[in-house]
């Protein structure tokens, strides 16, 4: 029997004799069903009520007075006079329809729980903690453990929780509602973590009887399943301490930062085929990680969300992390053994669109209250998702509240913002005449940009040493900019034009590459306007696009060597570092969400020095200030030449103070001898990295330590001779800089070439 068909067959006539406040609570449709049941002075006593459809007897406590059915319902009551002694919290004992002998105590003696100032925060949308007020808590009252519930539906005609302990029938535990805040409160006593739930809801207007998750619950089952899980209050033991007191001093500006991305559900696997749980994820992730150099893990979405084939990205569990890889205290686990082997973990965090999905958010309570009624506003058709409400103060408080969680309650170090483009522009992705322009014409969200800014003002206020990173893929000036001089106030901004410029010229044959050398240069001519992350991240691998190693050109042997020519580009290029999960060793199938990473691949000699590659560029950019220090700063950045389109060699310097390391690449699978450059200081030059040693897998051409000409070269001083390896980069330094601890040389080249360039 469904929701409605069960209410409709509670054996009603238009006769019955009740108040119209008795038979909307036997309907399933009170606003306030406290004012029914429970106890109630009348004359001569007290009236006791309680709705139980599952009961045949009922009575209060063991040996008390028996309850009387109302003919027709499931509503018993009884007047009991004045001088009874029945406990403020009494205890029903009743026989069910099998037979069995139930009891609980009757929650309908209970007084309202929520804080009226509590409700008026997050009316106003400033209640930052509002996570800790709805949802499902434990709580006690009057020395009684049970669980409150909570939730906001302001358009519902009746709310009731729902779950195994009331066999998911919605007239057993229905709700009051507090006021004109459209908050919902019930405290059920002696239930206790690990109950499973959801919230009935009907709706005033169309009376349409829907079932919810809680939008924040904590946990949730394992998909397909969809219930909300009551979780535990005790708190976690973490081990931590160090790593979060340091974060707060941390100066993440001028400090290497190196993403690994990763998602958990297809970096390994059992040998079955399974998932890793979140703690065995976290030894063998911390292991690689740490054997890479990579400072940071960014997980894709870990928030709960229904299909696999999302990847989190359309999430239904705000506050919840998937229950496909355990616990909540598991994930809180990964996080502090991260943190204990000095690993920082940001998380993709998704405040742009949310799924449709029947349990979720969409038409909460009946009515568009999370999204935008108009679909022009409210929808993506492309993603089949909706977008929230910025405007709606809830709604707002809601999506600040779950950053907020996830960074008090499993310490994350970071989010990074999904989708922003798409939320600062009411045109994204629309034709004309298929989106409303603002108050003033124009096509900014404005709603959505006070939401961003009120977002990053307040978890950089109550978490200092946090970082926001935004996915923004236009123009949109100053990402990275402080709210009060106009910006949207992110730590960082994914650098998606250098990106796509890089990933294009890399893939044309190197014979072609001259003509496009501009797409080389041209990120330089903003590169310091904002606070930049170097992504080659999980969209550059998929739909068709191919792996990295397969988006290069050539033989076997030239893609590999243009792979490790572009990571030495990406790690000394200014901007914070971000390499997807399989980069790191040159996978070459795109990912494929179903299977674990090739891994086998390692085996093979081409795909070891792609790893090796990259280890030891991690530990130059870690070592090395010259190439962490201005990442954002113009002072960290010199050219040396940017105009040699015609044999597609590019050279640059990165610096810190008088300290500074060059830069040579040579972007053909020609080596170049006899080639010179300017540099700023005389003295002895050391190559301590050349992406073509055989120890990567390459050629192995290179250069002995050189000793600078006092001959001015390129607007320089002096000059040095040098020969470019085929499709490789090289980094020198002055023979006075200590030698970084995982940097290799290649054997020098001897051999002349008389097209090399002199002048």
């Amino acid at each position: 029997m469904n929701s409605t068909d069960r209410y409709s067959a509670s054996g009603l006539t238009p006769d019955s004799p009740l108040s119209s406040d008795l038979q909307r609570v036997v309907e399933a449709r009170h606003h306030d069903p406290f004012a029914v049941l429970g106890r109630h002075p009348v004359h001569g006593g007290e009236v006791f009520r309680v709705l139980l459809p599952q009961a045949e007897t009922v009575r209060i406590g063991q040996d008390g007075p028996e309850l009387e059915r109302i003919p027709g319902t499931d509503l018993f009551q009884r007047v009991v006079p004045g001088g009874a002694a029945i406990p403020q919290h009494y205890r029903l004992f009743w026989k069910d329809k099998a037979g069995r002998e139930r009891n609980h105590l009757d929650p309908y003696t209970f007084p309202p729980q929520l804080a009226d100032f509590d409700l008026y925060l997050f009316g106003e949308g400033k209640h930052w903690h509002i996570y800790r007020i709805l949802g499902a808590h434990a709580h006690t009252v009057a020395g009684i453990r049970g669980t409150l519930f909570a939730t906001w539906a302001p358009n519902a005609e009746r709310v009731s929780v729902v779950g195994d302990f009331n066999d998911w029938d919605g007239r057993t535990h229905p709700m009051r509602v507090r006021g004109s805040s459209g908050v919902w409160e019930l405290f059920i006593p002696e239930l206790g973590p690990g109950t499973l739930y959801k919230f009935e809801i009907r709706n005033r207007q169309q009376g349409t009887v829907l079932l919810k998750s809680d939008p924040y619950g904590r946990e949730f089952e394992l998909r397909p399943n969809t219930a909300s899980i009551v979780t535990s209050d005790q708190p976690y033991a973490w081990g931590d301490q160090a790593w979060m007191e340091a974060r707060k001093e941390h100066d993440w500006l001028h400090e290497p930062l190196s993403i690994y991305e990763v998602h958990l559900g297809s970096w390994q696997k059992t040998a079955d085929g399974d998932f890793l749980d979140y703690r065995e994820l976290a030894r063998r992730l911390v292991a690689h990680v740490k054997d890479y150099g990579f400072t940071h893990i960014e997980l894709l979405p870990v928030t709960e969300h229904p299909y696999d084939g999302s990847w989190g990205y359309q999430t239904t569990g705000y506050f919840a992390p998937t229950s496909r890889f355990g616990r909540p205290d598991d994930f809180r686990w990964f996080v502090d053994h991260c943190h204990r082997n000095g690993i920082g973990v940001f998380l993709d965090w998704v405040p742009a669109h949310f799924p449709k999905d029947a349990h979720g958010l969409a038409w909460f309570d009946g009515t568009p209250l999370y999204e935008h009624e108009d679909p022009r506003l409210g929808e993506h058709r492309d993603w089949g998702t909706l977008i929230y409400n910025f405007g709606r103060n809830e709604v707002r408080n809601f999506l600040i509240a779950s950053a907020l969680f996830w960074l008090e309650e499993f310490h994350i170090d970071g989010l990074r913002v999904d989708a922003v483009a798409s939320m600062l522009y009411l045109d994204y992705s629309r034709r004309p005449g298929d989106w409303i322009p603002n108050k003033y014409g124009g096509n900014e969200n404005l709603e959505a940009i006070a939401f961003l800014r009120e977002l990053n003002t307040v978890t950089h206020q109550q978490f200092p040493g946090t970082l926001v990173m935004a996915e923004e893929s236009t123009a949109w000036p100053q990402v990275t900019r402080p709210t009060w001089t106009g910006g949207l106030g992110f730590s960082m901004k994914w650098n998606m034009g250098w990106m796509h410029d890089i990933l294009l010229y890399m893939s044309k044959d190197p014979i072609h590459r001259q003509y496009h050398h501009d797409q080389l240069t041209f990120g330089l001519l903003y590169a310091f306007t904002e606070n930049f992350i170097l992504p080659f991240s999980h969209d550059e691998v998929v739909h068709g696009k191919k792996s990295l190693l397969y988006r290069m050109p050539g033989d076997e042997w030239r893609r590999f060597a243009n792979l490790r020519l572009l990571y030495t580009l990406m790690f000394t290029y200014p901007g914070k570092k971000l390499l997807f999960m399989g980069c790191e060793f040159g996978q070459g199938d795109e990912w494929d969400f179903t299977q674990p990473l090739a891994w086998y691949l390692l085996q093979y000699p081409l795909h070891q020095g792609v790893a090796k590659v990259v280890a030891d560029l991690n530990r130059l950019y870690r070592e090395l200030p010259a190439l962490h220090r201005h990442d954002f700063e113009s002072q960290g950045f010199e050219w040396i030449d940017c105009h040699d389109a015609p044999q597609s060699v590019l050279s640059y310097i990165r610096r810190d103070g008088d300290e500074f390391v060059a830069m040579v690449f040579n972007f053909t699978p020609v080596p170049r001898y006899n080639y010179r450059i300017g540099v700023p200081e005389p003295g002895r030059y050391r190559e301590i990295f050349n992406s073509d040693s055989v120890y990567y897998g390459g050629s192995n051409v290179g250069n002995p330590p050189l000793e600078a000409e006092a001959r001015e070269w390129m607007g320089r001083p002096y000059a040095l001779t040098l020969t470019l390896p085929p499709l490789a980069g090289i980094i020198l330094v002055r023979e006075d800089v200590p030698e970084p601890s995982a940097a290799t040389e290649a054997t020098p080249a001897s051999e002349p070439n008389n097209d090399a360039r002199d002048e």
